[in-house]
């Protein structure tokens, strides 16, 4: 293994990931055409309905058990980095706040002092199948910020910066790459402060093309994610699809695809560097944190569900908008 690469490993689901990152997954669901009420068309006879993560004939239904997704459950500690590139995402949280984004936008929720949501995959189509491709990133949040006001900001693509290389392109979700900077994160991110070194790329290369990542400092924590193509040569190493690479970011690094398109996930940061409790959707710095957090979320709910049912989707004919806390609604 040559000096620019620290750790090769296989991805799994979810993915691996360092300080200050908590958790990436991958989605990648070719569902069916939709049946007029925004679930798959045919029968879901068979699946492990509320807990169907097996892939059955390419997609799975999540905890969903009419619309695939994952119903009403809450968040405290941390923050959700959703990146929907292909597909739908319904959002509604006992703020009551809303929202449809998909096709390339992304949100930026913190959860902080605690918040429910939902985050439903309507199947809008019913000529055509419903693909759905996104990432969803679990950002920490230091001591200092755990317990925040919750926040949730819309990042759509018409304002994300696509950088167009010669060898393929760069959609900067975070962070800045070559001197393009990604729009704003929400306020109380580890990522608003520069000096953190934050950023989310998701990148393609060409065949046969390379494209090379700028030098960070050599405290930033930087991990490739490698899940579409066939090779890919990180400074002159062949690496297989289904790994992730951590790599030295003080470093200068050549990435060049094989044969076919590479697709990559780059997450990276300065380490947080604070102890890590964590019990499913609560992250805390001690065990003592983590009880009394689940403590009120059975007193408070965190303000309670406002919605009809824990699935909550939009109209099937509603475009894409949000509507924050405040009663203000953006439609795109």
């Amino acid at each position: 293994m040559n000096s620019a690469i620290k750790q090769l490993f296989k991805l799994g689901f979810p993915w691996q990931t360092e300080d200050p990152f908590l958790f990436c997954v991958y989605h990648l669901d070719h569902f069916p055409k939709g049946n007029g009420e925004m679930g798959p068309v045919g029968s879901l006879e068979g699946r492990n309905l509320g807990n169907d993560f097996i892939g059955k004939d390419g997609w799975r239904m999540y905890h969903g058990t009419t619309i695939p997704g994952f119903p009403a459950h809450p968040h405290r500690g941390f923050e959700t980095i959703t990146v929907v590139n292909k597909g739908f995402c319904d959002h509604s949280d006992s703020l009551g706040a809303a929202g449809r984004f998909g096709e390339g936008d992304v949100q930026w929720m913190t959860a902080g002092n605690g918040v429910q949501h939902s985050e439903m995959f309507p199947l809008l189509h019913t000529e055509t199948e419903n693909t759905l491709e996104l990432f969803q990133i679990w950002l920490n949040l230091p001591q200092k910020s755990k317990l925040v006001d919750p926040h949730f900001k819309m990042l759509w693509h018409e304002d994300i910066p696509i950088i167009n290389l010669e060898e393929g392109t760069v959609k900067v979700i975070a962070g800045d790459f070559n001197e393009q900077k990604a729009p704003d994160p929400a306020p109380d991110s580890w990522a608003a402060e520069p000096d953190h070194n934050v950023a989310v790329w998701n990148i393609h290369i060409n065949a046969n093309g390379t494209i090379r990542l700028p030098r960070s400092s050599s405290d930033t924590i930087r991990t490739i994610y490698f899940y579409e193509g066939d090779t890919l040569a990180i400074a002159g190493e062949l690496v297989k699809p289904d790994h992730g690479i951590q790599v030295d970011a003080s470093q200068d690094i050549a990435l060049t695809a094989g044969a076919k398109n590479a697709h990559i996930l780059v997450l990276q940061g300065k380490p947080i560097g604070e102890p890590v409790a964590k019990y499913g959707p609560f992250v805390m710095n001690t065990n003592e944190e983590l009880q009394k957090s689940m403590d009120e979320f059975r007193l408070t709910q965190f303000g309670g569900w406002p919605w009809r049912h824990p699935d909550n989707v939009h109209d099937a004919d509603r475009g894409r908008f949000a509507k924050y806390p405040d009663g203000t609604v953006v439609e795109k």
